[in-house]
């Protein structure tokens, strides 16, 4: 087609506007879907996993080791759906086993209002989780409950806690990783968590002195993170403050990417303050992507059911429950 003079000056004219609009959505894009820079551990839109057409409820426990060699899920990738994640902040607990919907809303009348619940992964304290199921997320869900979701799979081969020893991860983290990904994607999916959820990875405290140790370890989350993200959820990380996170926190300021969305750091017997760690720069993982586990093993009553729980302080992202 041929242009006069005209009509290029109308079609310029119709241009602006659309401009101008393009520009005001770019400003209004929230931070969470907006294209992270190389070396930035913001969520950037991922293709995720759809749920299954048919999917049978997880097993109780994930067995007593994950092959490094293990297939993946054989569902059809989906695309993530394309608006940000739920955010909470305020205050929560977490449990070793989930405890029963009843007890949940007999505590609806407390300060609590999200729970960590340790949903998949062969290295959980607590592996049988009798009270898990779809309906449970959903219970949780209707009784005004944010849930956040924990796997504790392969640990750092220098653990500190001795019972977590024989979980370490192997000869080969990259794959290993990638490898349990697919096992907290698949669990989370057969519970009715959906993709733009965080998935928070337990890795406890290990040797920071063991530099070998270290990189394996590194390995393994960067790996994890980058599977995580591949099929639509949100890498999130919980560890001691001393020792992971602290770990974590050099990584990134040595440009590695990969890293985990989310940190959820352990301090205990101090107050609860999601940015006042020492060991995380103030712009690291901010806004809206810290936890802070401030109490351990507290044994508290309310509405007549009592529950051991840690006590956390939360301002990031939580499971969106189908």
């Amino acid at each position: 087609m041929r242009w006069t003079k005209s009509a290029k000056s109308i079609a310029f004219l119709a241009l602006v506007p659309a401009v101008g609009l393009a520009v005001a959505l770019a400003v209004l894009l929230p931070s969470w879907l907006a294209p992270a820079p190389a070396g930035d551990d913001r969520t950037t839109a991922a293709p995720g996993a759809g749920r299954a057409e048919a999917e049978a409820a997880p097993a109780a426990a994930d067995g007593a080791a994950v092959s490094p060699r293990r297939a993946a899920p054989t569902e059809a990738a989906a695309k993530a759906p394309a608006t940000g994640p739920y955010l909470y902040k305020g205050f929560g607990i977490d449990t070793c086993e989930a405890p029963a919907v009843s007890s949940l809303r007999a505590w609806s009348g407390t300060r609590y209002r999200a729970i960590g619940v340790y949903f998949a992964g062969h290295g959980r304290a607590c592996p049988e989780q009798h009270n898990l199921s779809p309906q449970w997320f959903q219970g949780a869900k209707w009784a005004g409950w944010r849930v956040l979701p924990v796997y504790l799979g392969g640990q750092a081969p220098c653990v500190k806690n001795k019972h977590k020893r024989r979980y370490a991860i192997g000869p080969d983290p990259y794959q290993q990783g990638m490898t349990e990904a697919r096992v907290a994607v698949k669990r989370a999916r057969a519970y009715g968590i959906m993709p733009r959820s965080p998935l928070y990875l337990d890795i406890e405290a290990y040797d920071l002195k063991n530099r070998s140790c270290k990189d394996v370890t590194l390995r393994f989350v960067r790996s994890w993170s980058r599977e995580v993200r591949r099929f639509g959820y949100i890498a999130g990380f919980y560890s001691s403050a001393n020792s992971g996170v602290r770990h974590l926190a050099e990584a990134r300021a040595k440009g590695y990417t990969d890293l985990p969305s989310v940190m959820w750091f352990a301090r205990w017997r101090v107050p609860p303050s999601a940015y006042g760690e020492k060991w995380l720069p103030e712009k690291a993982w901010h806004p809206n992507r810290r936890i802070h586990q401030y109490a351990g093993h507290v044994l508290e009553s309310h509405g007549g059911r009592k529950l051991r729980i840690d006590r956390n302080w939360v301002d990031a992202p939580v499971a969106v429950i189908q």
